[in-house]
């Protein structure tokens, strides 16, 4: 019941808390933000205090895997778009990310080497993602638009984590990294202000990601070596060091 307390209160909080600050600073950054883990942490955290840390630490290298399903997502999604509505988008973004998913589930690689393919992967990915102009427009942000996140946020983080015991702890990880709320920014930066700009939040995914791998990297390195609060704390400032650093390359490049 504790535990359940805990999540019903660090869910809300994170979640609400990063989509106000995207909206206030537009599409790039409302990827940029969903790019760290801010339900991926919360999903390790709670698996580690309800099954252990080694069930948490096969996990977590799960969710750092599953960063190459991102990546796919992302690229996918973006490139899409540039010929088809967002519905075409989303249907073939999550059809990639599913199959990756399901290839992934069967192929285990150790840390380091997938910390430096999924660091290549998100290079690649920027590399590639398409150009544009951002289309004028209203956006169409409703007063319940927040409120929504929290509850399909929330609602996701209780699910695996109820779940864990029953699909294991790799598919527990690789299943953390669904899409969820940059697949709802990019539906409405698609749909209010085209193409671009869609392509936009998922720009900013893949400079978020690399905060996720650090933080993935630390924590896999010191779960099963020290304690929670250590282990986590340390992948925690990782993670803001480099978001921190993302940020000013993603405002320099892109947000002129």
């Amino acid at each position: 019941m504790n535990i359940l307390a805990l999540k019903l209160i660090m869910a809300p909080l994170i979640i609400g808390s990063a989509s106000l600050a995207g909206r206030r600073w537009g599409p790039a950054v409302s990827g940029w933000i969903v790019g760290m883990p801010l339900t991926s942490g919360p999903v390790i955290f709670f698996v580690a205090l309800s099954h252990g840390v080694t069930f948490a630490a096969s996990s977590a290298l799960g969710v750092l895997t599953g960063g190459l399903s991102l990546v796919a997502y992302a690229l996918t999604y973006s490139w899409v778009a540039t010929r088809f509505r967002w519905q075409a988008s989303l249907a073939a973004s999550l059809t990639v990310f599913s199959l990756s998913t399901l290839t992934l589930q069967n192929i285990s690689i150790p840390l380091l080497p997938i910390f430096i393919l999924v660091a290549l992967a998100i290079l690649a990915g920027l590399t590639f993602m398409p150009k544009g102009e951002v289309e004028p427009g209203e956006s169409k942000s409703s007063q319940w638009d927040i409120p929504v996140r929290i509850l399909i946020g929330t609602s996701f983080i209780l699910l695996i984590t109820g779940a864990a015991p029953f699909i294991g702890s790799r598919m527990t990880g690789l299943l953390t990294t669904i899409p969820l709320y940059v697949t709802i920014l990019s539906i409405f930066a698609h749909r209010d202000h085209g193409p671009a700009a869609a392509a936009h939040v998922q720009r900013g995914l893949l400079y978020g990601m690399f905060a996720f791998t650090g933080f993935f990297l630390v924590l896999s390195l010191l779960i099963e070596h020290t304690s929670l609060g250590v282990s986590f704390g340390l992948a925690t400032l990782t993670a803001l060091s480099i978001q921190g650093t993302s940020l000013l390359i993603l405002r320099k490049l892109h947000m002129k």
